[in-house]
């Protein structure tokens, strides 16, 4: 089987390389499979509307904020770039001194479709190269024209009254496409530094794995108390994959959205467990949330709209739990994921 050469680190942040550039916060990263430097803590920008996108990412980044995640399925690509460009144009940072993620969408699998989607992603966000590139979801729909695609999508055909029905696609093909794009040496005009994938299995991870000749460098999947997936997690960081996690607020993100779980479940932040060592250690329960990831050698990328708490989850990395604290938050584990497309798509991927 291809094995990636990175191996994660189990000793605490204190064992992280530091971002060598421009890290006002002194924010600890990680090395991915791709020999390229992430931050630990990033800035994520779903649900982040388009007329505020840019001044929100600008001004995450002015706070010292070097990661912003996106996708092609949240249409603020452009608006995100146009915040990156502006700090870059202010001097607040240099382009390598950022890391920008994004994703493609489930509609542009087939090996050329990947190609023109990561291009458009790219020109999207107005820059020369994105840092890493994923596969959204492991489930290829049928193509719908991007100028048809708008959000919310919801993973609709081009009439966008019908879920866009599955394409046979392997994995495999659209992971192919996406290794042309890869910067290297042999391929200097590439536009991607790493790629990686979301929403995978295990058995899809170890499907994408073996066929890979680039490294898999990221694996990003809903990860909070509720759904730990920890042998998901174990797999992928055994093979040198860096795990993301996203919603690591478990229910907070998807209650605006109507989601019956997420109503229907207690909010971790108001779980006495999270409560209780978020005052033993003097901290709000959003940095205990983000430190049980982070401590884990798990990437988070949390969003807010206030200024106050983007700093207070960048700032969620300075201290550490003991491991009894670990083990009390990871035993609130209710296998409830609430990103589940078989709930609103009947695409039962999970």
């Amino acid at each position: 089987m291809f094995r990636n050469t990175f191996r994660q680190l189990s000793s605490g942040v204190r064992s992280y390389s530091k971002m060598a550039k421009n890290n006002p916060k002194n924010i600890p990263s990680l090395r991915l499979a791709s020999g390229h430097v992430r931050p630990l803590v990033g800035y994520g920008i779903w649900k982040v509307p388009r007329s505020t996108c840019a001044d929100s990412v600008y001004n995450a980044i002015k706070l010292g904020y070097r990661h912003i995640d996106g996708a092609h399925d949240y249409q603020n690509s452009t608006e995100a770039g146009q915040g990156v460009r502006r700090a870059i144009s202010d001097g607040l940072v240099k382009r390598e001194d950022l890391f920008i993620t994004s994703k493609l969408w489930n509609n542009y699998h087939r090996y050329e479709n990947a190609i023109a989607a990561a291009k458009r992603e790219n020109d999207a966000w107005g820059l020369d190269y994105l840092d890493l590139f994923l596969i959204h979801f492991p489930c290829a729909q049928q193509y719908v024209p991007p100028e048809v695609l708008e959000y919310p999508c919801f993973w609709t055909d081009a009439t966008q009254k019908h879920v866009a029905p599955l394409e046979k696609v392997p994995n495999s093909e659209t992971w192919a496409a996406l290794e042309t794009l890869v910067k290297s040496e042999e391929n200097p005009g590439g536009i991607l530094k790493s790629i990686g994938v979301a929403n995978f299995s295990n058995q899809l991870l170890y499907e994408v794995l073996a066929a890979a000749k680039v490294p898999v460098s990221v694996l990003q999947i809903e990860h909070h108390p509720y759904l730990v997936q920890d042998s998901l997690v174990k797999m992928a960081q055994e093979e040198g994959v860096v795990v993301t996690a996203y919603s690591s607020f478990g229910p907070q993100s998807f209650i605006e959205l109507g989601n019956e779980d997420a109503k229907g479940v207690q909010a971790l932040f108001e779980n006495e467990v999270i409560k209780g060592i978020a005052a033993k250690h003097g901290k709000t329960p959003a940095q205990v949330l983000l430190r049980w990831a982070t401590q884990r050698n798990i990437v988070v990328i949390p969003k807010s709209n206030s200024a106050e708490r983007l700093a207070q989850n960048l700032d969620s990395v300075g201290f550490d739990m003991s491991n009894e604290d670990l083990d009390a938050i990871s035993g609130l584990d209710r296998g409830l994921r609430f990103n589940n497309p078989g709930n609103f798509s009947n695409l039962r991927i999970f």
